[in-house]
């Protein structure tokens, strides 16, 4: 069977919105309110009580942290830009020990390879939820 101009089109559409176009990322995860997903979202609403319960303190939202500096040459050119890790959350416990927390569905090698970073870079273990 052949297919029309308009019939391969609608077809590519109807592929590609089942994939990662349309509004739809990789993984699936859906955008709500200013969180990157409904996961996180939850989770942002859990820290919110427990801050006004007074159980943590300094409840900060999408803190990041420099894992490797940007990098020029002598002329002072751009060789690589700077290498981030973004904490979703960055609070005090009752202890005052700082946690920094990250909302994971799927640790991708990108995740865990910053993970490893922050700790050796700023001694920093990751809270994952």
């Amino acid at each position: 069977m052949r297919m029309t101009v308009d019939e391969l089109r609608q077809h590519v559409r109807e592929i590609t919105s089942r994939s990662y176009g349309s509004g739809t990322n990789k993984y699936h995860n859906q955008k709500t309110g200013e969180h990157a997903s409904q996961k996180e979202h939850k989770r942002a609403g859990e820290l919110k009580l427990m801050q006004r319960a007074g159980l943590i303190s300094g409840l900060r939202e999408q803190v990041p942290f420099e894992l490797i500096p940007t990098q020029r040459d002598k002329a002072g050119n751009l060789l690589e830009k700077k290498c981030s890790y973004i904490a979703d959350f960055v609070y005090n416990d009752k202890e005052g020990n700082q946690v920094v927390e990250d909302t994971k569905g799927v640790r991708t090698a990108e995740y865990r390879l910053k993970k490893k970073l922050m700790l050796h870079v700023h001694g920093i273990r990751i809270k994952e939820t």
